[in-house]
């Protein structure tokens, strides 16, 4: 597991290593179920709005949720932003028909500094499995409240901890021993990224631990839902209307 310093580098680097297989070992290891997470996820955006929604995409890695976000008649302008330029490579060419009719803009940009995003401007912003790689998960979380405009909403899909000891043995076993299976096969040979993943959860907060967090920084109404067991979980949470 790389230090807090250098941990924005490493996740840059071996994410742009990846960034070809990186769909196809999401639809392995989740038995393809990531795909309706993502789907709720958009779901969840779309009932907690009204009206025309600007959107940042987050950590948007290949585009997976960018996509779903732009099909919603709902959206009327999406900001897809990562620090990995393979990534977005592969979310440009996917996104590629909405850029052109501006629809969509795909930007290189770091989740602890919004800096091009202007403050109260946006109805949503979506992380998936992103947040846990963030070196500053608090930065990251009080970027995205002040981006946000009164009574936005904040939806983040990551990795959750299992309460049930039985289930959580099998499940740790999948997630540290059968997982990176998964990523040398795809790979052709073990890669340390397929080995960080897994190990990033660990020092992700649980579900409690982040909803605390979260209201702590400001955030209200936070809620989670669990999706198998735990094992994945979506935060929905709102900015205050009044501070």
């Amino acid at each position: 597991m790389p230090s807090q310093d250098t941990k924005a580098n490493f996740v840059r680097e071996n994410f742009d290593k990846i960034a070809s297989k990186y769909d196809r070992f999401n639809d392995w290891n989740s038995f393809f179920l990531h795909r309706a997470w993502k789907n709720r996820l958009v779901h969840e955006i779309e009932k907690e709005t009204q009206g025309p929604i600007r959107v940042l995409d987050l950590c948007c890695g290949t585009g997976d949720i960018s996509v779903r976000l732009e099909r919603s008649s709902r959206v009327q302008s999406l900001l897809s932003l990562d620090f990995s330029e393979k990534m977005l490579s592969v979310a440009k060419n996917r996104l590629q028909v909405p850029i052109q009719k501006g629809r969509a803009t795909v930007e290189i940009g770091d989740a602890t500094e919004l800096s091009n995003v202007q403050s109260n401007s946006l109805d949503a912003v979506s992380i998936g499995f992103g947040l846990r790689n963030v070196n500053h998960i608090d930065k990251a979380l009080s970027e995205i409240l002040r981006v946000l405009k009164p009574g936005g909403v904040f939806a983040n899909l990551d990795v959750g901890k299992v309460k049930n000891p039985l289930v959580r043995k099998f499940a740790d076993f999948y997630f540290f021993k059968i997982v990176p299976l998964f990523g040398y096969i795809l790979w052709g040979g073990k890669n340390d990224m397929f080995d960080y993943l897994p190990v990033s959860s660990l020092y992700y907060p649980d579900q409690e631990s982040l909803k605390q967090k979260m209201q702590d920084l400001g955030f209200e109404k936070v809620r989670y839902t669990n999706f198998v067991f735990g094992n994945a979980v979506l935060h929905i949470a709102k900015k205050p209307i009044r501070p």
